[in-house]
């Protein structure tokens, strides 16, 4: 235990130091949200991957690679596409339009496009964003209180308690630039832990040509990647709501903030390229480390069903403690956190925009300079954050079979669901307007809570719903009536086409 506390201490150290020196560099509200839009493709795209992961990808994504086996490897062919998409045919137009509008914020950008004369948009965006990044944030201490629990036996509460005492700590000194730092230094800690504990655990096992066929003694379902349900629709819809998650790459905020804070268009290139790689790496050995786990803990007599907790999320805490020594069991703690921490950061300081810049400055004190909101966004980001946490125990106390995947899936599709369509149309459609803007936002983020709490527990198609989760049918209805309202309100105005 005492090495486990001092590899966190350090590991704590070096998040303060740069929340400290970060705050050296923070003279006015662009810096505190966008890093003075100055930063280098290496932070940008490394913190971009660590945000857009989080605690479900050593955690979630580890436990449903346990539980479903080879088909969840569709959430690794997902996740690339939408990267891909983003960074390789979204990311450049969006950077141009936001550096012509001089956005820092993406209700900013949604303002300044359609050339609002009303403060709607604004105020339907910052709305949305403030909701559903309370319910994400939650889900990442949440998880932040599980990994104390499971690693070092802190109580849930108490654990959640520090993991928040910490990330605050440092965004409320150093902001964005604090975050951005922090990200690439936790995300480089990401990529080692998640490729290196399966390289391993595959050289831990005897008889290596066995691995597969043992998976399949276990459970032949483990093995099968279309699925091993009997109904094939059931395959399909559960193949695509896995695929379907890298929709939340195509324009979440979390992720586009860090497009508007890139130096220029030449940092944009050289960071796909880091982002792909990361992006593939990083996924591709959590599901890995789910099926080694599996294989290895239940071999060495372990009962899976204790072994793997709720919804396999121990996994990879287990097949960590069976073959590293404690010094490095000390590390990957560091990891998981790293994991939970880096997104925690990067959400609070969007809210903290949107309801600083977007509702107080914009809307109700717009005589406010920049400079003279910095303490403001300050307080602003306690106060989300303590609601945040307020959030997350009550769900922790009145759901206790909850999971860390699908806890953190709802919140990132509300985001998703409300934003990505938006950003899509207004880059490639000239037709899209402000009305269709309007509707997108308003259908996504309605409809997410629809699909989850109401048409999944339809007797007939729920069940199918279930599978197929709530960002696909929200995403595809939002682009749908963003089109129709589009067409049916008119033109868009001179300024767009």
């Amino acid at each position: 235990m005492l090495i486990k506390l001092i590899v966190l201490g350090i590991y704590f150290a070096i998040l303060f130091g740069i929340g400290l020196f970060a705050s050296k560099r923070i003279n006015g509200l662009s810096d505190f949200f966008v890093g003075g839009k100055n930063l280098g493709y290496w932070a940008v795209a490394f913190s971009a991957r660590a945000t857009g992961e989080s605690g479900w990808l050593l955690l979630g994504l580890t436990g449903m690679g346990a539980i479903a086996g080879v088909s969840a490897y569709w959430v690794v062919l997902g996740e690339l596409l939408g990267v891909g998409i983003s960074w390789f045919f979204m990311a450049k137009p969006f950077k141009r339009l936001t550096d012509k509008y001089n956005s820092i914020t993406i209700p900013d950008f949604l303002d300044a496009h359609f050339n609002s004369k009303t403060h709607t948009l604004r105020i339907i965006a910052a709305t949305a964003l403030s909701v559903f990044v309370v319910i994400y944030v939650s889900a990442q201490i949440d998880a932040t209180g599980k990994a104390f629990d499971s690693l070092l036996g802190v109580d849930y509460f108490l654990g959640a308690f520090l993991g928040f005492l910490i990330v605050l700590a440092y965004i409320f000194f150093g902001g964005f630039v604090a975050v951005v730092w922090s990200d690439l230094f936790q995300g480089i800690l990401m990529l080692l832990g998640l490729v290196a504990l399966p390289i391993v655990a595959w050289w831990s096992i005897e008889n290596k040509g066995e691995i597969f066929s043992g998976l399949a003694a276990i459970d032949p379902g483990l093995v099968q990647i279309w699925g091993s349900d009997p109904d094939p629709l059931i395959n399909l819809v559960t193949i695509l709501g896995f695929a379907m998650i890298g929709l939340g790459f195509l324009g979440s905020p979390q992720i586009y903030v860090r497009f508007i804070s890139i130096k220029n268009e030449m940092e944009l290139d050289r960071g796909k390229w880091v982002a792909l790689i990361f992006t593939l790496l990083t996924d591709a050995a959590a599901v890995t480390i789910g099926l080694l786990g599996r294989y290895i803990l239940t071999a060495k007599g372990q009962d899976p069903v204790a072994m793997l907790g709720t919804g396999g999320e121990e996994v990879i805490i287990r097949l960590i403690e069976n073959v590293f020594p404690t010094v490095i069991i000390a590390i990957y703690i560091a990891i998981i956190l790293s994991a939970i921490m880096s997104t925690i950061d990067s959400l609070l300081i969007l809210a903290s925009s949107a309801i600083t810049r977007d509702f107080y400055q914009k809307i109700k004190r717009p005589d406010l300079k920049d400079e003279e909101l910095g303490r403001f966004s300050q307080f602003t980001t306690l106060a989300i954050a303590l609601l945040a946490f307020a959030v997350a125990m009550a769900v922790a106390m009145l759901t206790p079979d909850r999971t860390v995947f699908w806890f953190v899936i709802f919140g990132w599709s509300g985001i998703a669901a409300t934003f990505c369509p938006v950003i899509i149309l207004s880059l490639f459609w000239k037709g899209y307007n402000e009305t269709g803007a309007i509707a997108s936002m308003i259908t996504g983020f309605l409809c997410v809570p629809i699909f989850k709490f109401g048409v999944q527990n339809i007797d007939s198609i729920g069940i199918y719903f279930e599978k197929l989760d709530v960002l696909a049918p929200s995403f595809l209805l939002a682009m749908l009536s963003g089109y129709v309202f589009s067409k049916i309100s008119g033109k868009p105005k001179a300024q767009i086409e």
